[in-house]
């Protein structure tokens, strides 16, 4: 077997957002499936050191790693569809590049040389590239044989030239037959001729040839499938064969993205042009990513979540748990409708100013099979969140709080379960006498890029009988990823626990409540890490599960069975959930 690492660049054209990190991590997926370890690396050409303190509107929600990178969230992408642990060296941003190459300036690596983008910028990009792509990121440790890398923006962007440079010298650095660019372009068809237009596709190929890199598959992003007459004129004009121009459609999921390259032999072509070790074996893998795009596409039975959140006007802000809920509904055989709610239009104030706004937020809540509150930072729109986590309560409707969701579970109980009606935290009211939720002493005021609470930490059952503990297969502790300022202030522990409101999972040292349960409540859960983060297709994230189980209405049968779907739930879960422990 060849121990030579392969690169696969993964360039972006017309547009940015074009779906670049699907593309990536579906021919990441097609390599898995015949055998190859596969690792993947993003490059953001924007000058932060890293995504941690983004807000969700400029580029999505921030993805956060096991060792508490704070990344873009295609690694979300990358990690969800070829189930591999990623490091915060995975995710490479012009910042750490500079940074480090300041670093060794001022160390006088450089000798005295003056210190330049070529070479100096460029050869810190290529060593980066060869050094993490053999870092090992599957549960066996093996090192990575395929690296897939993505580069974020546009071709033509001033940001990301020094990247194009270094894989224009990269190429010939690591020899033509391990190396291979797939170009991914934008085909647009106006709805006045309704005629797919190629002269985006072709200015975009010749601008990166103009930069030197020849695309060896062009990748075309369209609403309806390719006419052959388009795509023989891709061919003649971006000097690429016709089975070199690769048709990705819009497609019912993105579960079939792998399968749609699939069928127009992107393996086949990746076999020749890199010689790969494959052995001609049955892909499993694949044949299980059939089976659940399948299967997604024939549900009948509907679900609905209420999402009250701040971020609701951008879908990508919360994209992680939006997976982790789709996951869990296709494991139960459910459609998942997901209703975005504003939490600040279940506010008094916008009954005033707004009335209607304010029915309608309501009325979807009120409508929900289930609510969930994700995670958050700052103080707007968390009144309207309490209200909703209190109408959850009330109405004994299924819920999961999730970080800032918990927190504030923990405030709307205290306020009216325990009398305390200033109860808050202090990270919206500083002056509160009941500090329910508090600063933690790690945070590090004063600089904000990681300083919070980060990556992956171990939560301890103190509970035989909690719901979540057999949700996740009766495990005495879990393993799951942290992001977060505050905590619930431990020494008010015992007046919630008096009242039926439960701790059952805190930290090793049982000084950090990490789990809350509700006695008399069908499912109402919060969790103070992120499970979201570690959900997969095929391996849905227990306290997603158990809010889908509860708001089908399954979760009492669930529990009595063991914790095992019945058969005709599909073949997609049973016996794997309740060895999930991340």
């Amino acid at each position: 077997m060849s121990s030579i690492m392969k690169y696969i660049l993964v360039t972006g054209g017309v547009i940015s957002g074009i779906g670049k990190g699907i593309i990536a991590s579906s021919v990441g997926t097609i390599l898995k499936s015949c055998g190859l370890h596969v690792t993947a690396i993003k490059i953001d050409p924007y000058i932060n050191i890293d995504a941690g303190t983004f807000s969700p509107y400029e580029h999505g929600e921030v993805f956060v790693l096991d060792d508490g990178g704070e990344v873009d969230l295609d690694l979300g992408n990358y990690e969800r569809f070829l189930d591999i642990r990623l490091t915060k060296d995975n995710n490479l941003t012009t910042g750490k590049i500079y940074q480090s190459v300041i670093n060794k300036e001022r160390r006088g690596d450089y000798l005295g040389k003056t210190v330049q983008v070529v070479p100096h910028i460029t050869d810190a990009i290529q060593e980066w590239m060869m050094r993490q792509a053999l870092v090992p990121v599957d549960d066996d440790d093996v090192e990575p044989q395929v690296c897939v890398i993505e580069l974020g923006g546009t071709v033509g962007d001033i940001e990301s030239m020094p990247f194009i440079e270094a894989f224009r010298q990269f190429q010939f650095k690591v020899k033509k037959e391990n190396f291979c660019n797939i170009h991914v372009s934008l085909v647009p068809q106006p709805s006045a001729t309704g005629e797919q237009k190629t002269k985006p596709t072709q200015n975009s190929v010749r601008e990166l040839r103009g930069l030197g890199l020849s695309p060896d598959l062009i990748m075309c992003r369209c609403s309806t499938p390719l006419d052959n007459s388009v795509k023989e004129k891709i061919s003649m004009f971006c000097h690429v064969e016709p089975e070199q121009v690769i048709c990705v459609h819009d497609v019912s999921s993105i579960y079939r993205v792998p399968l749609l390259l699939e069928d127009q032999g992107v393996l086949e072509y990746f076999c020749r042009r890199l010689n790969l070790p494959i052995e001609n074996r049955p892909r499993k893998m694949l044949a299980k990513w059939k089976e659940m795009s399948d299967r997604s596409d024939r549900l009948l039975e509907q679900c609905s979540i209420a999402l009250v959140g701040k971020y609701t006007k951008f879908s990508d802000s919360y994209a992680s748990v939006i997976k982790a809920l789709e996951h869990s509904a296709l494991a139960i055989s459910h459609k998942l409708e997901v209703k975005y709610v504003d939490s600040a239009d279940l506010e008094s104030s916008t009954l005033k100013e707004e009335p209607v706004k304010y029915h309608e937020a309501w009325q979807k809540l009120c409508s929900a099979d289930g609510i969930l509150v994700p995670g958050g930072f700052g103080v707007r729109g968390t009144e309207g969140k309490i209200q909703a986590i209190s109408w959850a309560r009330k109405q004994k409707k299924p819920f999961l709080g999730v970080c800032l969701g918990m927190q504030l579970a923990v405030c709307e109980f205290a306020r009216h379960m325990l009398g305390w009606t200033d109860a808050n935290s202090t990270e919206f009211n500083p002056e509160t006498e009941h500090p329910v939720v508090i600063d933690m002493p790690e945070h590090n005021p004063g600089q904000m890029g990681g300083t919070m609470r980060l990556g992956k930490r171990r939560t301890i059952f103190k509970s035989k009988t909690s719901i979540l503990r057999r949700l996740y297969g009766d495990v005495d502790y879990v393993d799951e990823r942290h992001r977060h300022r505050f905590e619930v202030n431990p020494e008010l522990k015992q007046h919630f626990e008096d009242k039926g409101f439960r701790f059952v999972g805190q930290d090793v040292e049982g000084e950090r409540m990490e789990i809350i349960e509700l006695d008399d409540h069908p499912y109402f859960v919060g969790v103070q890490y992120h499970p979201e983060f570690t959900s997969r297709p095929i391996k849905p994230s227990p306290p997603y599960f158990g809010l889908l189980l509860a708001a089908a209405g399954r979760l009492p049968n669930y529990l009595q069975k063991g914790c095992r779907l019945s058969p005709r739930y599909g073949p997609v879960l049973p016996k794997r959930l309740h060895i999930h422990v991340s």
